[in-house]
């Protein structure tokens, strides 16, 4: 198999960082689209992982550890640039003898070996050589990191004149610097929406996996260096699959526990860990990928996370395959320049605000927000390429994919931290600065934020995702908007009140299918049909056992859901397509609304039907029962001020059946005397 080098093979640029959205104009490129900094110098190699685009698949293992190999090549030449910083930065051709053209020769051997590899099993690729060279590049001047008129720090947070030079360059000593950040405030809003197409997938499907709040890290990743150990050079936080490691295979990670609420869903999400460079010592402080890579300071336990897949505004979404590997951002996007850059950073009151290079500084009161929207369509065959990159596609402006990519459910990770913003003017002395974890030469840019995934939902629940993606509805571990499914995923949190949907035909009651014990009120589907009421019996009355609740999907539920729990007594069901006993004719839309329970306006109050009494007192035990009859009126329970012309007529049949009944009596007695007498 022949080897490709080059972008040429790379599918489409990220049009999440894009100039419209902020892109690079805070930080200035050289005509190389390097992007210039403040503070130090740094090593600019070329990535060769990017440019391999096909590997054949026995080489995979070998060629991954030898692209690790050359990430431990940089880090250690940037350690000694470090070392002998002011002796280069007055002579910068002073790094070459000890530094980089060693590099250099390390590099070019292992280059071979990459080459050797590919050509045991395919086509021995030429030219990789030119790619083992490395640029030293100085420490840039104030001009060329100014920033932008979109993301000027306002006037008392200002940084010094020699933007950044002067205060202390991070913990670490590799940054952050003061030119790194930007006020919100200053930023105009920037988030395109694009149109949505007549045959959207408009629903969304969130997973709740945490904070990681019990602290799994490392330094791993085993999605770009399987295998090796500190091969991110930095620590990320892991939420989900809680057997992610350099070294865990898809068996392990099959097998793992899960952080998430829904148990199918072992998949694992992860990204850099931010810090407060504020001089606490992390129990990293003289590890590898921490302290002695100048990953440095206390580490942020995000405030919240949230985790959303959404659809495609212009078709319909298809499953993604299990064990999918997605890198979404590029780690070195500093020295490698922007083509595949996806950082958003904001505030919150301020996301239709996004910055691409620079940390926000946030006003009192607002969180940071960071934001990953990853690669949405897949080219239908491989679950990852060989530089994790090519087997998936961000869509376009216009939201289609690219040719021979289909739209997959779109992930979409939302990380809050509660940090103050620093103090620019003192170097954070007073207000510590904070940034992501980086590879050593990458200096903690905002620009180089990146997020990994690896699909690991059980089949059944990545099928329901894609139904409540298509289908328009909002679904998730405690419960859904109101569609087929009802939100069956699992999950015991309650207090949750289920928002309307778009078409639904009603649905099952609030958490994760089981029916109602988190008393939580399901609202009824936009669109759909008027939602039956069905509260629970009263406790002066026996649970009705005749009674079923059959959603449009088709599957019965007698007051147990997956859980197996019972519905609790003053919890309201949700709609739902009928709550007639078995016998009954089903409900539709053209059934008269005498037989239903609630106002033909389909809503779940207003009625004495459809309400239980304050007053009465818990039942224990009892199944949640559908009412098809109106309970006996209490002098405490709300009564309707009015009602409709059916309503009425639904109240005076039986006495008219009555009277009927009587004069038919009557003519029988008479002609019974007549043949007497």
């Amino acid at each position: 198999m022949a080897l490709m080098l080059g972008g040429g093979g790379l599918v489409a640029a990220n049009v999440y960082a894009s100039a419209s959205e902020g892109g690079w104009g805070g930080q200035g490129t050289e005509a190389t689209g390097q992007v210039k900094s403040a503070g130090m110098a740094t090593i600019d190699c070329p990535d060769v992982g990017t440019q391999l685009t096909k590997v054949p698949e026995a080489a995979r293992a070998d060629v991954d550890r030898e692209l690790a190999t050359l990430d431990q090549q940089i880090a250690a030449a940037y350690q000694q640039l470090q070392q002998s910083a002011p002796e280069i930065r007055q002579d910068p051709a002073a790094a070459d003898g000890p530094i980089m053209n060693p590099l250099k020769d390390k590099r070019k051997a292992t280059l071979d070996r990459v080459a050797d590899a590919i050509g045991r099993t395919g086509d021995r690729p030429e030219g990789l050589d030119a790619l083992a060279a490395c640029t030293l590049r100085p420490a840039q001047s104030a001009p060329g990191d100014s920033a932008s008129a979109e993301s000027t720090p306002p006037a008392d947070t200002q940084p010094p004149a020699d933007n950044g030079q002067s205060a202390a360059p991070g913990q670490g000593g590799n940054g952050p610097v003061a030119a790194d950040y930007a006020d919100i405030k200053s930023v105009q809003p920037n988030v395109p929406q694009p149109a949505k197409g007549s045959d959207a997938s408009t629903g969304s499907f969130t997973s709740e996996c945490g904070v990681n709040a019990n602290g799994l890290r490392n330094s791993d990743n085993v999605i770009v260096a399987p295998g090796v150990s500190n091969g991110a050079h930095h620590f990320h936080d892991y939420v989900g699959n809680q057997s992610n490691t350099a070294f865990a295979s898809d068996d392990d990670l099959a097998k793992a526990d899960t952080s998430c609420v829904d148990k199918g869903d072992k998949s694992t999400y992860y990204w850099p860990v931010v810090r407060l460079q504020n001089g606490k010592q992390e129990k990293d402080a003289g590890a590898p990928g921490g302290g002695t890579e100048g990953n440095a300071g206390e580490i942020v336990t995000p405030k919240q996370v949230t985790i959303t897949f959404e659809g495609n505004p212009r078709g319909k979404v298809t499953a993604m395959p299990r064990l999918l590997r997605i890198i979404t951002g590029d780690a070195k996007s500093f020295v490698n320049g922007p083509a595949n850059a996806n950082a958003s950073w904001s505030c919150t009151g301020f996301e239709d605000r996004q910055l691409k290079d620079k940390y926000p500084l946030c006003p009192s009161g607002s969180d940071v927000v960071r934001t990953f929207r990853f690669q949405s369509c897949w080219d239908g065959r491989n679950t990852d390429s060989a530089n994790h990159r090519t087997h998936v596609a961000f869509e376009g402006q216009d939201g289609a994919c690219p040719q021979g990519f289909e739209p997959i459910p779109q992930l979409v990770q939302r990380i809050v931290y509660d940090v103050d913003a620093p103090s620019l003017n003192d170097g954070g002395k007073t207000v510590p600065l904070y940034a992501v974890d980086s590879f050593p030469e990458q200096q903690h840019k905002p620009v180089t934020d990146h997020g990994d995934f690896i699909n690991v939902f059980d089949e059944g629940l990545m099928d329901q995702m894609v139904d409540c993606i298509n289908s328009g509805r909002t679904c998730g571990p405690r419960g859904d908007d109101g569609g087929d499914k009802g939100g069956d995923n699992g999950g015991d949190n309650g207090g949750a009140t289920a928002n309307p949907g778009d078409g639904g035909n009603g649905g099952d009651q609030g958490d994760g299918g089981k029916n109602g014990d988190d008393k939580g009120t399901a609202a009824p589907s936009d669109g759909g049909k008027p939602g039956d009421s069905a509260t629970a019996s009263s406790p002066a009355e026996p649970p009705r056992t005749d009674a079923t609740v059959t959603p449009t999907g088709g599957t019965k539920h007698d007051g147990h859901g997956k859980g197996g729990k019972q519905d609790e007594p003053g919890s309201t069901a949700g709609p739902t397509e009928t709550t007639k006993p078995a016998q009954a004719p089903k409900a539709d839309r053209t059934t008269a609304p005498a037989e239903r329970t609630t106002a033909p306006t389909g809503k779940d109050t207003g009625t004495a039907e459809a309400t239980v009494s304050a007053s009465a007192p818990e039942s224990t035990g009892a199944a949640a029962v559908p009412q098809t009859t109106p309970p006996p009126a209490t002098g405490t329970e709300p009564q309707t001020s009015g009602g409709s012309l059916a309503e009425t007529g639904a109240q005076l049949w039986p006495a008219a059946i009555g009277v009927l009944l009587a004069g038919s009596g009557l003519v029988m007695f008479l002609r019974a005397r007549r043949l007497r007498y």
